[in-house]
């Protein structure tokens, strides 16, 4: 081949191995395709790199700059999907979904991917390894391109499918390949994940982490599920114009969704009959058990190699080989002298979602007042008779262990100190202070400040400052309480989980629902499945299968899990989430009126976030140069 394959020389310290030996030619950033893949470690090498460009929306993906992003050490700013959702607010920043044609972009990295898995495909029969090992490079092409066309098409509908290696040869009009529909285009990545089942095996040696038959199921569940709820939900918003008389976004029908959900039931089947996968230690003794098995699965993955299905792993600490979830997002009393912790405030809209044991099957919103009226989140009012508690902790008696395996509330531990939140004082003759600096003397002496300390190192909460949740709570998942990150970008270590096995069956439960699917007592096994997780959560009584049961049983098992926003993509769902709702916060007041301090909560909204509006829009992203590629744009760009 004469084709020249330019590889970053820094690919050989990301791998951490030894590739001078067939990178040392001149010039020193390019090798051709002939000595780098005549070497095993060449094609090792150039594997790695496929998998490091797979678009995995880790800790390490900014919506508004891509993959692997890296700005002067900073990475994302402490943003993540889960701001653009119901989830959770950044404390810092107010951008919301569709404000910038650049958001979720992928078009020119996809293609460059593509291409470069093109190149290895092609490389392959010449290559000097055995029929067994052609074969896995074969499935892990697949793999790696069914990813990427993933990735394409949720975020642009029908996409220029480029099954093979192209060459240049004089006349780019050759190499211009059109559009296709978005149909052919979801059967095409389904067609790419099957290939991978054919040939990927079930496990690597010395568990690497590569792509297995048991990924390709996985991923293909979620592909198909995705891909049956655009086609059932896609006219939600009727959008116009040539994309959509041609077929390029939406246009598919009630059988093309049906297709679809069967096409995920039967992934998922596969790996809920035949994988070794099962969920991590799924029969607690209680919902403090519960609590802690739930949080161990993120703060340390490799515990939970039995529900895992597919991570990105980080090498070691510092280099710009870790991430920077750690630094910012701990509390700020526990930052460790991090200069920017607090950042992912997580709602109170996503803490109502919990239910409480006691009355299984139905979302237990937080009551803070006698007479239960949820609807006043204007702020404090006197007039109001409020719930009253010795420690805040006391209002989430009861709640689903994995409220408290995914955030930080007031009052919690966490790295053995006890988290403060509180943005609130009413004091003896009722004057009432919120998120200002203050305090009050009692009689006996005793000192309470607004924000529940004297100095800001002693407190997480409300303060107008970056470093503090406004919304009452703080994201827990996917950080390291056992152990210190120095406080330093680029210091955490925890492997990202990209799918786990309860995803499987949550998207099995759908599927089967949403498409009243019964063969092989499919409505049974996906009832089963949810009470599964249920009973993982501390749960003791089942629920009926029920699509409003999924899709809540969805949200609090995946939290966090960058579900949420293509949850919202697929089902159609943003436009009416997001027109012109306001987030909510839940935050505690100390009360001194009474024979002792207690405290009372206050349902409000958040300060400084206000109005959002999600702009249909972007339900298709803008494809850029159309200009000069003449391929037809989606609507409203």
């Amino acid at each position: 081949m004469k084709l020249k394959i330019t590889i970053l020389l820094a690919l050989t310290v990301l791998l951490n191995c030894s590739c001078s030996d067939f990178l040392d030619l001149e010039p020193k950033n390019k090798v051709t395709a002939d000595r780098l893949f005549s070497d095993p470690k060449g094609v090792q090498a150039y594997m790695a790199n496929l998998y490091y460009q797979l678009p995995i929306e880790d800790f390490t993906f900014d919506q508004d700059k891509g993959f692997n992003y890296n700005y002067n050490g900073a990475q994302n700013f402490g943003i993540n999907p889960s701001v653009y959702t119901d989830e959770a607010v950044s404390s810092e920043y107010w951008m919301f979904i569709g404000w910038d044609i650049n958001m979720y972009q992928w078009w020119n990295g996809g293609y460059k991917l593509n291409r470069d898995v093109n190149v290895l495909e092609a490389a392959i029969p010449t290559l000097d390894i055995t029929d067994v090992e052609k074969k896995s490079l074969i499935g892990e092409c697949a793999f790696i391109k069914a990813y990427n066309y993933f990735a394409l098409v949720r975020r642009y509908g029908g996409v220029p499918l480029v099954k093979e290696l192209q060459e240049y040869e004089g006349d780019v009009e050759i190499l211009k390949v059109p559009r296709s529909t978005e149909k052919e285009s979801w059967d095409y990545v389904l067609e790419l994940f099957d290939k991978a089942i054919e040939n990927l095996p079930q496990s690597w040696s010395d568990n690497q982490r590569r792509a297995t038959v048991w990924a390709a199921y996985a991923y293909k569940s979620r592909a198909a599920l995705h891909a049956a709820s655009i086609a059932k939900y896609w006219n939600e918003y009727p959008f116009s114009g040539e994309a959509v008389d041609k077929g390029y976004v939406g246009g598919m029908t009630a059988d093309d969704a049906n297709r679809y959900y069967e096409a995920c039931i039967k992934a998922s089947e596969a790996l809920m009959n035949d994988s070794p996968y099962s969920l991590h230690k799924p029969n607690p003794a209680n919902p403090e058990e519960a609590a802690r098995n739930y949080q161990e699965i993120f703060e340390d993955p490799s515990t939970a190699p039995e529900e895992v299905i597919f991570a990105k792993g980080y090498a070691q600490p510092g280099a710009e080989r870790g991430h920077s979830t750690d630094f910012w997002n701990n509390p700020n009393q526990t930052a460790n002298g991090a200069s920017y912790p607090g950042r992912t405030n997580p709602t109170l809209d996503l803490a109502d979602l919990y239910e409480n044991y006691d009355n299984p099957g139905h979302s237990a919103p937080i009551v803070t007042t006698e007479d239960g009226d949820l609807s006043d989140v204007s702020g404090y009012n006197p007039a109001r008779k409020y719930l009253h508690f010795d420690n805040p902790m006391d209002i989430f008696k009861g709640k689903d262990a994995r409220l408290f395996g995914t955030l930080i509330v007031p009052s919690s531990q966490w790295k053995n100190t006890t988290i403060i939140i509180q943005g609130g004082m009413i004091k003896p003759d009722g004057s009432y202070v919120t998120e200002t600096e203050d305090s009050y003397t009692m009689p006996n002496g005793k000192k309470y400040y607004t924000f529940g300390a004297s100095v800001r190192s002693e407190y997480s909460g409300f303060e107008n400052h970056p470093n503090m949740t406004r919304t009452g709570f703080l994201r827990k998942k996917f950080l390291n309480e056992k152990s210190d990150v120095a406080p330093r970008f680029f210091e955490s270590t925890t492997s990202y989980i990209d799918i786990r096995y309860a995803e499987i069956l949550l998207n099995y439960a759908e599927a089967v629902v949403e498409s009243n699917y019964s063969a092989n007592g499919a409505q049974t096994r996906a009832a089963e499945a949810i009470n599964a997780l249920r009973k993982r959560a501390g749960h003791t009584k089942d629920i009926p299968l029920t699509l409003d049961n999924v899709l809540r049983e969805r949200r609090v098992e995946l939290a966090f899990e960058n579900r949420r926003h293509w949850d919202l993509m697929r089902r159609r769902e943003y436009q009416k989430e997001f027109n012109g709702r306001e987030r909510l916060a839940l935050m505690p007041v100390i009360d001194l009126r009474g024979e002792k301090p207690q405290y009372i909560f206050v349902r409000k909204l958040i300060s400084r976030d206000g109005m959002k509006f999600f702009e249909p829009k972007a339900y298709y992203v803008w494809i850029p140069g159309t200009e000069t590629t003449g391929i037809t744009q989606n609507p409203l760009y």
